[in-house]
């Protein structure tokens, strides 16, 4: 394809002069019939890897996206530029269909969207084959993987479409998948030789901070009322966590509206609409909102608990300062927030999925308890190496920890669990170490073993902090689904008589700091 057509039809339709990171190849490998996956950062133009080359394409492309309301807004916006776009999804009825269908192999039609669902459908797969297909896009195609953080099943079933038409490019496109749901991508798919395009995660403009959640409404208020005039969003777990944080915000002034999946979809799209054209400056919800919205100036976004994953995070942060001004991300976070997200976790009926669903959870806890930069940890869950190695902007770079010796503790733990029976959680690890008084503890007779109250100088989150510091460090195993933890064959101090040298705690994890004592807290452990 001549760079002169596609950059003629990119300012035609499009209004642009240029091309933003990555697009051009990626729209260069799919026009001349290789297939892609893309993995492009929110905000980072991932629509026009497929829009474009549709149009220049003979045929119709077809793009799978799981959001009837993206669908929508997507055609909207594609017919207003002059692009013949239409979508087929549950809220038309027959006589709807019939016309979309009628200008479909009548060749009016240039890029149809549809759900997942309807590709499992037998009369869509025929009606497919009396089609020219130009493309297929599959829009957030980390739903296809079991390892990634919405594993939707009826995205497994997008190969029959595939053998339904023959061989046509496909283009999978996503914003955030780790090396392990690529891969995955690529073989559910059965993508050949693609083209692999990944776009940096790094948002140069985004601040990363962690606070221990303590009166989380005055952390919030505190928080915001430094962006008095500025676009926010703030996520909470539930519907009514959402409710009650948006009533005490309206009390106090501020101009907040709640959203959920609970409220009628009318008020739903109306209080979207009000965030957007700013008749509202704050939004308290639930990770029902957000996909899809492009609203350049939101200069903060607050996590009052904690998100599901990194994944999550990362996707509902990337909402903030799209127009490249700087933007803030505070998370608050208690180690008791770990149960409302297990009460999901633990409602998964496969196995697969619940474990992985588990390791991305305790991917994140590390990352909460982390004393590294926030950047830096944050791309390389995603397999990208931050060559400055600090951001200079997140609480971690801000107010860096000094070092510690915290080989003893670290000894006392590993001991500890040497001599337990069954591999148990970090809260009765601690109160074993602790000598706590627990019925269970007696009852299981871990009272008479040898480290049952060797850490009595120690407090209870420090010991629990410190277990989960030694397995970022590799000197514990953690199961994932458990969430318990015993020592790995190869490692253990005792063994090496290795000394493990260590960040001092954040209070987070370590609740309030001692005097003449040591312990594990991150990052450097050398012999």
């Amino acid at each position: 394809m001549e760079r002169e057509i596609l950059y003629r039809t990119l300012k035609r339709y499009f209004g642009f002069s240029a091309f933003l990171p990555h697009q051009e190849d990626i729209i260069a490998g799919l026009c001349s019939g290789r297939d892609v996956l893309a993995i492009i950062a929110t905000g980072g133009g991932k629509s026009l890897c497929y829009q474009l080359p549709a149009l220049l394409l003979p045929g119709v492309a077809l793009v799978i996206s799981p959001l009837i309301a993206l669908m929508k807004d997507q055609v909207d916006g594609l017919v207003e530029n002059g692009v013949p776009a239409a979508v087929l999804n549950s809220t038309l009825d027959y006589a709807g269909r019939k016309r979309i269908e009628d200008r479909l192999l009548s060749g009016a039609v240039k890029i149809l969207y549809v759900s997942p669902e309807r590709i499992a459908q037998p009369g869509f797969l025929s009606f497919c084959k009396r089609l020219s297909i130009s493309l297929i896009a599959v829009d957030e195609a980390h739903c296809i993987s079991q390892w990634g953080h919405e594993f939707r099943p009826e995205y497994r079933q997008l190969n029959r479409l595939r053998r339904a038409i023959g061989r046509v490019p496909v283009i999978a496109l996503t914003a955030t998948a780790t090396p392990a749901v690529r891969q995955d991508i690529i073989d559910q798919l059965s993508l050949n030789d693609p083209l692999v395009s990944i776009g940096s995660f790094y948002r140069h403009n985004l601040s990363y901070e962690v606070r221990e959640k303590k009166n989380a409404y005055e952390q919030i208020v505190r928080h915001i009322s430094r962006h008095r005039q500025d676009a926010g969003i703030i996520y909470c777990t539930s519907k009514k966590s959402v409710e009650e944080l948006a009533r005490r915000l309206q009390r106090d002034g501020y101009r907040a509206l709640p959203y959920h999946a609970g409220l009628p979809k009318n008020l739903r799209a109306e209080t979207q609409d009000r965030f957007i054209r700013d008749d509202i400056a704050i939004i308290v919800a639930t990770v029902a909102f957000g996909m899809g919205i492009d609203k350049p100036d939101v200069r903060f976004v607050i996590h009052a608990d904690l998100p599901r994953d990194l994944e999550h995070y990362y996707q509902e942060t990337g909402r903030a300062g799209r127009d490249g001004e700087p933007a803030a991300c505070l998370l608050l976070y208690s180690p008791g927030d770990r149960a409302k997200v297990t009460y999901f976790i633990d409602r998964m009926e496969s196995d697969v999925e619940k474990k992985a669903a588990y390791r991305r959870l305790n991917a994140l806890l590390a990352w909460c308890g982390g004393t590294g930069c926030r950047a830096a940890s944050l791309l390389a869950y995603f397999g990208e190496s931050f060559a400055p190695g600090r951001c200079g902007r997140c609480d971690a770079c801000k107010n860096p920890r000094s070092f510690v010796d915290g080989t003893a503790l670290a000894r006392l733990i590993i001991g500890c669990i040497g001599e337990l029976p069954a591999a148990y959680g970090a809260g009765y690890i601690a109160d074993v170490l602790r000598g706590s008084r627990s019925g269970r503890i007696r009852e299981r007779g871990d009272h008479s073993r040898g480290h049952f109250g060797a850490g009595k100088a120690y407090g209870r989150e420090e010991c629990i902090g410190a277990i989960r510091e030694l397995v970022r460090q590799g000197y514990l195993a953690q199961d994932a689904i458990r969430s318990s933890f015993s020592p790995p064959t190869a490692a253990g101090l005792h063994r090496e008589r290795r000394r493990c040298s260590c960040r001092r705690p954040a209070p987070l994890l370590a609740g309030r700091p001692r005097t003449n004592r040591a312990m594990p807290s991150s990052a450097a452990c050398g012999s």
